[in-house]
C-alpha cells in the first residue's frame, strides 16, 4: 500500500510551519508551552536513576551546601585567593569522594531513601553548629553531646537551627521524594557499589598524594579542619564513641586508695575540719575582677580577702574531659593514655575514713567521679517555694546547692563527721549559650544582656554582659558559701576551694562555647580561676603561712596539682600523694 500523499487543492498555508504560516496570514498552529524551570527540574528527578548516581550527586551537593565553615576557614588562613582557592579545591575533592565512599555502603535500590536523607539532616544539623558556635565535629564533641539531657538540648535548640537544616535538607528532600530508583537484583548490585567504593577511595588517594606537599603541612598546622569535613567528620566521631568502646576489653577499676589514713593533726584536733570544694563550670580567668579583669565581676570575693590564682590550666575544655581528669592521682598525659580507671580523690577522702559528699547542680552529673560516695541532685531537697524561685524545671540557680546543706550533712555517718567533713558542690556556673540563665535578675548589672542561646543574633557586648552576669552570680555564690562557713567555724575548722572545669570563648577568633580539642584550643578555653578561702581554724591547724600563699598566686598550676594539693590540706596520707604537686606544700610549716 502506498503512503498517502497531500492532495493536490490543499491549501499550502495550513500545511506550512506555525510562524511561516503567520507571517503570510494564514492559519496558525498553537506553540507548546514552554515548561517553568522548576516544573522542569521536577520532571528530570521523577526519571528514573540508579542509586550510585544519587550517592554521587548527593555528595556534590553536599560538599557544596554544607561546609560553609570549611570554606570560610580555608579562606581565613589563606588570606588570598590564589592562596586558599586551591585548598578549597582539593577539599572539596576529597569531601566528594570520601562521601561518596561512606555513601557506597548505602547505595543500594530499596529503602535506602530514608537513609540518605538522614545523613543530610545530620549534615545540615553539623553545620548549623559549626557555622552558629565554631564547634568542630571531634569524638570528644560527640560524646558531651550524646550525654547532654534535655535541657542542655533545650539551650542549643531554636528557629535557627529550623531554618539552617531546611536550607540544607529541603531541596533534597524533595529531590528523594521524587526520584524513582531503578531497581536492581542484590548481586548485580553489589559489584557496582563495591566498583564504586573502590574507585572513590582510589579517586580520594590520588588527590591528596597529588597535592600532599600542600595538603600535609596544612592540616598539620590546622587540625581543626579535619573535624568540619562534613558530614564525614560527624559520622567519624560518632562512631568512634559509640563503635569504638565495642571493641575495647572492659577497664577494671584500679585502686588507689589502699594505705589512705588520716594524718597527725587529727589525733587531738579541737574541731574536725569542714572543707567545701566547688566545682566551677565554664568560668575565664580574665573574666573575674580579682584577676584584674576592668569589670567589678567578684566584689563579693574581694570583699571576703580570698587568694586568687592568676596562672591555671585546665585539663580538658569540656566538663567530660575536665572534672574526670581534675580529680584523678594521674596527670593529664597519664589521665588520657590510660587503658584502665583509677579510684580518684573522693574514694581516698573517704577510705580515709572523713565524712564525703557530692552535691550536684549539673544535669550532667559528675561524670563518674562521685559513683562509689554519697552524692545527689541538689533540686532534691528543695521545696516548692525554693523551686519557684530558683528553679526553672529540672534547672536551678546555683543558690539551690545551699538549700538544706545542714540538713545533708547531719544525714551522714556521725562518726566521719566528727574526724572531717568534704563536701564538693558542682555548679551550673556560666554555662552556655543560654548565659542569661545562669543569674538572677538582682545580679544583673551589666546590660543589655543577650537573651537568646543563639549567639549570633546578639552583639559582642551584648554576648559579654550575659556572661558576665553569670560570674557575678558565681560570685555572690561564693560569698554565701563564705558566709555559711563562717557560721560553722566554732563546730569545725573551715576552707573552700574554688576552680573552674573550662573556659570558655567568646567569639574570639570565631569561636563561640568550649570544646575545640586541647591541642589547638584557644587559651580562653584552657585558662580557669582559682580561688581559696580558709578559716582561721584551718589556717592554724595546717600551720598556713598567709603571706607566703599570697606571695604564690603566679604560679603556673593546673588541674594536675588539685588531687595533691586537697590531700595535703586535709592531712590525709596515702602513697599516692606528691608533695611536688601539692600548691600549698611550700606554705606549710614544718609539724
Amino acid at each position: 500500500m502506498k503512503a498517502s500523499t497531500p492532495a493536490l487543492n490543499a491549501d499550502p498555508l495550513a500545511l506550512a510551519p506555525g510562524p511561516l504560516a503567520a507571517e503570510l496570514g494564514g492559519p496558525t498552529r498553537p506553540e507548546p508551552t514552554a515548561l517553568p524551570l522548576w516544573r522542569r527540574f521536577d520532571q528530570w528527578l521523577a526519571r528514573p536513576q540508579s542509586a550510585r548516581r544519587i550517592v554521587i550527586l548527593l555528595s556534590v551537593y553536599l560538599a557544596l551546601t554544607a561546609n560553609w565553615t570549611l570554606w570560610q576557614d580555608l579562606a581565613r588562613i589563606g588570606g588570598a585567593p590564589s592562596v586558599y582557592m586551591p585548598s578549597i579545591a582539593l577539599m572539596a575533592w576529597l569531601m566528594v569522594t570520601g562521601t561518596v565512599a561512606l555513601l557506597s555502603f548505602f547505595a543500594w535500590s530499596r529503602a535506602m531513601k530514608p537513609i540518605w536523607l538522614v545523613v543530610v539532616i545530620v549534615a545540615g544539623i553539623a553545620q548549623h553548629y559549626m557555622l552558629s558556635y565554631r564547634a568542630v565535629m571531634d569524638p570528644t564533641m560527640l560524646a558531651n553531646a550524646m550525654q547532654t539531657d534535655a535541657h542542655e538540648v533545650g539551650d542549643l535548640l531554636g528557629w535557627r537551627l529550623l531554618v539552617d537544616v531546611l536550607l540544607v535538607a529541603a531541596l533534597p528532600a524533595w529531590a528523594l521524594w521524587r526520584v524513582q530508583v531503578v531497581r536492581m537484583r542484590f548481586l548485580s548490585e553489589l559489584w557496582r557499589n563495591a566498583l564504586l567504593l573502590v574507585a572513590a577511595v582510589a579517586l580520594a588517594a590520588g588527590g591528596g598524594l597529588a597535592m600532599n606537599r600542600e595538603l600535609a603541612p596544612l592540616m598539620r598546622n590546622h587540625v581543626h579542619l579535619r573535624y568540619e569535613l562534613n558530614p564525614l567528620a560527624t559520622f567519624y566521631s560518632a562512631a568512634m564513641v559509640v563503635v569504638k568502646p565495642m571493641f575495647q576489653r572492659s577497664r577494671k577499676l584500679i585502686p588507689m586508695s589502699a594505705g589512705a589514713a588520716l594524718g597527725a593533726s587529727y589525733a587531738a584536733q579541737a574541731r574536725p575540719p569542714l572543707f567545701v570544694l566547688v566545682v566551677g563550670e565554664t568560668a575565664r580567668a580574665d573574666h573575674f575582677s580579682l584577676n584584674g579583669y576592668a569589670r567589678e565581676t567578684t566584689p563579693n570575693l574581694a570583699a571576703r580577702q580570698v587568694l586568687s590564682w592568676r596562672d591555671v590550666h585546665s585539663c580538658g575544655t569540656n566538663t567530660l574531659a575536665s572534672v574526670p581528669c581534675m580529680f584523678s592521682p594521674l596527670g593529664k598525659a597519664a589521665f588520657e593514655s590510660r587503658k584502665d580507671d583509677y579510684e580518684n580523690l573522693m574514694d581516698v577522702l573517704q577510705a580515709s575514713g572523713l565524712a564525703v559528699f557530692w552535691l550536684d547542680n549539673q544535669p550532667g552529673g559528675c561524670k563518674g567521679v562521685c559513683d562509689r560516695i554519697p552524692h545527689a541532685s541538689a533540686i532534691t531537697a528543695l521545696g516548692a517555694d525554693a523551686k519557684r524561685s530558683l528553679c526553672d524545671g529540672d534547672e536551678c540557680l546555683d543558690d539551690a546547692l545551699l538549700v538544706g546543706l545542714d540538713a545533708r550533712l547531719e544525714a551522714l555517718s556521725p562518726e566521719r563527721r566528727s574526724k572531717g567533713v568534704v563536701l564538693v558542690m558542682h555548679q551550673m556556673g556560666s554555662h552556655g549559650p543560654a548565659y542569661y540563665k545562669r543569674s538572677s535578675p538582682d545580679v544583673k548589672r551589666f546590660k543589655p544582656e543577650c537573651t537568646t542561646n543563639a549567639l549570633a543574633e546578639c552583639s559582642h557586648a551584648e554576648l559579654i554582659n550575659g556572661f558576665d552576669n553569670s560570674i557575678a552570680y558565681t560570685d555572690r555564690f561564693l560569698g554565701k558559701t563564705i558566709d555559711w562557713l563562717k557560721l560553722r567555724a566554732t563546730q569545725y575548722d573551715p576552707a573552700m576551694l574554688y576552680l573552674s572545669d573550662h573556659g570558655e570563648s567568646l567569639g574570639e577568633y570565631g569561636l563561640f562555647l568550649h570544646g575545640v580539642p586541647y591541642a589547638f584550643a584557644p587559651e580562653v578555653q584552657k585558662h580557669i580561676p582559682m580561688v581559696a578561702w580558709f578559716g582561721d581554724g584551718m589556717r592554724g591547724r595546717r600551720s598556713l603561712s598567709q603571706t607566703c600563699m599570697e606571695k604564690s598566686l603566679d604560679a603556673p598550676l593546673t588541674h594536675d596539682n588539685l588531687y595533691h594539693t586537697v590531700l595535703g590540706l586535709m592531712d590525709v596520707k596515702s602513697p599516692s600523694y606528691d608533695r611536688s604537686l601539692d600548691a600549698l606544700a611550700t606554705c606549710r610549716k614544718p609539724g
